[in-house]
C-alpha cells in the first residue's frame, strides 16, 4: 500500500500518513508478514469506513431532523395564519429556495412575531370574554366569582373578536338601560316613601342592599330578580298611597261637611288644610313630603271624632239648619208647607232618641235632593208665572197710565214714562198667548206628576181660569161704557142743536178701578207677601186714587164735541182750538 501522508513540517500535525508511516517502520522492526500486514491494513480501512457511516447516519438524521423542524415550522405558520384569520403575512419570504437551515432562518421572524401577535389577540379576547362573563352575571344576579373564560385558541380572527365586542355592547347596552330603570325604580321609591313617611333606606335595602345611596351607581344590582322585587315595592307603594289618599279624602270631606254644619271659624279649619288641600287632588298629584303619613290621617282620624261627638251634642240646631235650607228651597219654588209643624217634628224627633241623629240627617238630605229636582221640574212654570205677574202689574201701571190726563204735559221724566207705556203695550198685548201657555205647561206638569201644580197654596189653573174670567169680564165692562159713552155723545149732540150749547163731560157710571187679576196670599209658612195683580191698578201699590164710582153728568151740562169725546176715550189730550 503506497503511502498516502506524510507529517506536515510545518504544522506538525498527525495525519493518517505519518501514523501509517511510523505502523510500516514498527512493522519492519518487528519483521511482520505481508499477510498480516495487508489484513492490519484491510483491518483499518473497514474501521474507516465504519467510522464514516456512523458519520453520514448522524448527518442524515440531522438532516431529517432539520426538515422535520422546518415541515413543522411551516405547519405551525400555516395553523398561526388560520387561527388570527390571516390569509398572508408579510414577514413570510415568497420563496423557499436555499438550504434547509436557510430556511428555517427566513421563516423563524414570521413565527416569533405571530406568536406574540397571537398572545396578544388572546389577551383581547380574554378581556372582552372577562367583560361578557361579569355582566352576564350581573344580569343573572349570580353573587359567585366566576373564573376566568376559555378562549378558545382555533379561531382568534378578528371577525371572532368583533362579534364579542358587538355581543358586549349589547350586554353594556342593556346593563344601562337596565341600570336607568333601577335608578327611575329607585328614585320611585323614594319619592313614595316620602310622601307616606316611610323610611326609604331600610325599604330599598330590604329589595336589595346594592341599592343603597352610599354604594356606587355601577355596583348596583341590576338583576331580574332585583327588577321585579323593585316592580313590586313600587305597587306596593302605589296601593299603599292610593288607599291612604282615598282615607284622606274621606276624611277631608267628613271634616268639611261638619265644619260646614257647625260653622266652625276659618282660623280653626286651617289648622288642616294640610289635610283639606288634597280633597280633589289625584294619587299622581301628590307630592309634598309627609302628605300622607300615617300620623297625619290618624291626626285627621280623632279630629273627626272630635267633631262628630260634637255634632250629636248640637244636633237640633243642626238639623233646623238644614230645616230652614229645606223651607227656603221651598219658598223660592213657591210651595206652601207647614213650616212650624215640620220644625216640631224634628225636634220631637231628636228627644224620643228613637232615631240616629246621622240617619236623619241623612233623611233630610234626601228630601232636600228631592226638593231641589221638584224646584227645578217647576222652574220653567214659575218663569212664566212671574213673566205673567210682571206683565199683569205692567198693564195695572199703563191702565193708570192712561186715566192720567197730565200724562202728556212737560214734567220731569215724563218722556221716560211714555217708552214704558209704549213697551208695556207691547207685553200687555203677549198677555193671552202667555196665559195659554202657561195653562198648556201647567196641564202637562200636572199630568206628569200627577199632583196638583200650586202657587203659594194656590192651584195656578184656578189662579189663571179666574183671570181669565176677570179679564172677560173687564172686556165686557169696556164694550158697556163704550156704548155708554156713544149713547152720551148722541144726547150731547141733540143737546147742543137745542140749546146751542155744550154740556160738561159725562163721567162713566162706573170708572171704579175692578181688580182683575190672581190673589196669591202667601202662607205663614213661606213668608211670601199678599200680592194681588190687577188689570187695572199697579199689583195694589197705588192707593191714592179714588175708586168710587162717579155720578154721571146732568143733562144741562154743555155737551162737548165727538173729537173731544174721542180724544177723552183715547186718552189723548183735546185740541188747544177746542172752547
Amino acid at each position: 500500500m503506497a503511502e498516502v501522508d506524510v507529517q506536515n513540517p510545518l504544522i506538525g500535525e498527525t495525519t493518517c500518513g505519518t501514523l501509517l508511516h511510523q505502523l510500516q517502520k514498527i512493522w519492519d522492526e518487528v519483521g511482520e508478514s505481508d499477510e498480516e500486514r495487508d489484513k492490519m491494513l484491510l483491518q483499518l480501512e473497514q474501521d474507516c469506513l465504519d467510522v464514516y457511516k456512523r458519520k453520514v447516519d448522524q448527518a442524515a438524521k440531522s438532516r431529517a431532523h432539520l426538515l422535520q423542524t422546518l415541515a413543522d415550522a411551516k405547519l405551525e405558520l400555516s395553523t398561526l395564519l388560520a387561527s388570527l384569520g390571516e390569509k398572508t403575512f408579510l414577514g413570510i419570504p415568497e420563496k423557499t429556495s436555499g438550504t434547509i437551515k436557510e430556511q428555517l432562518a427566513a421563516i423563524a421572524p414570521a413565527l416569533e412575531q405571530l406568536w406574540k401577535q397571537k398572545e396578544e389577540r388572546i389577551k383581547e379576547f380574554l378581556d372582552v370574554q372577562t367583560q361578557i362573563q361579569k355582566i352576564c352575571g350581573e344580569i343573572a344576579g349570580s353573587n359567585q366569582q366566576a373564573g376566568s373564560p376559555t378562549v378558545d385558541e382555533s379561531d382568534l380572527s378578528l371577525k371572532k373578536l368583533d362579534e364579542f365586542h358587538d355581543q358586549l355592547q349589547e350586554l353594556q347596552k342593556e346593563k344601562s338601560d337596565r341600570l336607568h330603570k333601577v335608578l327611575e325604580f329607585v328614585s320611585t321609591v323614594h319619592d313614595l316613601c316620602a310622601v307616606l313617611g316611610i323610611d326609604f333606606y331600610s325599604t330599598v335595602t330590604e329589595v336589595h342592599p346594592s341599592l343603597n345611596d352610599a354604594t356606587g351607581v355601577q355596583s348596583k344590582s341590576i338583576s331580574n330578580g332585583t327588577l321585579a322585587r323593585l316592580a313590586k315595592t313600587v305597587l306596593a307603594l302605589k296601593e299603599d298611597k292610593k288607599q291612604r289618599l282615598k282615607k284622606l279624602q274621606e276624611l277631608a270631606t267628613q271634616l268639611i261637611d261638619l265644619w260646614n254644619l257647625m260653622d266652625t271659624s276659618e282660623e280653626e279649619r286651617s289648622l288642616f288644610d294640610h289635610v283639606t288641600c288634597n280633597i280633589s287632588a289625584s294619587v299622581d298629584e301628590v307630592t309634598v313630603p309627609g302628605a300622607l303619613a300615617l300620623d297625619l290621617i290618624e291626626q285627621a282620624e280623632v279630629e273627626a271624632e272630635r267633631l262628630d261627638k260634637l255634632k250629636a251634642s248640637r244636633m237640633k240646631e243642626i238639623a233646623l239648619k238644614r230645616q230652614g235650607e229645606l223651607e227656603e228651597i221651598f219658598v223660592r219654588a213657591h210651595i206652601e208647607i207647614d213650616t212650624q209643624a215640620a220644625r216640631e217634628k224634628i225636634l220631637a224627633l231628636i228627644d224620643s232618641g228613637n232615631v240616629e241623629p246621622s240617619e236623619l240627617l241623612v233623611d233630610m238630605d234626601n228630601q232636600i235632593i228631592k226638593a231641589k229636582e221638584e224646584a227645578i221640574s217647576r222652574k220653567d212654570i214659575l218663569d212664566k208665572v212671574e213673566k205673567w205677574m210682571s206683565a199683569c202689574e205692567e198693564e195695572s201701571w199703563l191702565d193708570d197710565y192712561n186715566r192720567d190726563d197730565n200724562r202728556y204735559n212737560a214734567s220731569r221724566g215724563a218722556h221716560l214714562n211714555l217708552k214704558r207705556a209704549e213697551k208695556a203695550r207691547i207685553l200687555v198685548n203677549k198677555i193671552p198667548a202667555l196665559v195659554d201657555s202657561l195653562v198648556a205647561k201647567t196641564r202637562a206638569w200636572e199630568e206628569e206628576h200627577g199632583v196638583t201644580f200650586a202657587y203659594d197654596g194656590v192651584p195656578l189653573l184656578a189662579m189663571l181660569d179666574e183671570y181669565a174670567l176677570l179679564r172677560h169680564d173687564r172686556e165686557e165692562e169696556k164694550r158697556r161704557m163704550r156704548d155708554q159713552k156713544k149713547f152720551h155723545e148722541q144726547l150731547n149732540t141733540e143737546q147742543e142743536a137745542i140749546f146751542g150749547s155744550r154740556p160738561s163731560p159725562a163721567r162713566p157710571l162706573s170708572s171704579a178701578k175692578k181688580v182683575v187679576g190672581p190673589r196669591v196670599n202667601g202662607g205663614a209658612a213661606n213668608g211670601t207677601p199678599n200680592r194681588r195683580l190687577s188689570l187695572n191698578q199697579n199689583g195694589g201699590r197705588s192707593g191714592k186714587r179714588d175708586s168710587g164710582a162717579r155720578p154721571i153728568a146732568p143733562l144741562n151740562y154743555v155737551a162737548i164735541s165727538k173729537e173731544d169725546a174721542a180724544s177723552h176715550v183715547s186718552g189723548t189730550e183735546p185740541s188747544p182750538n177746542t172752547p
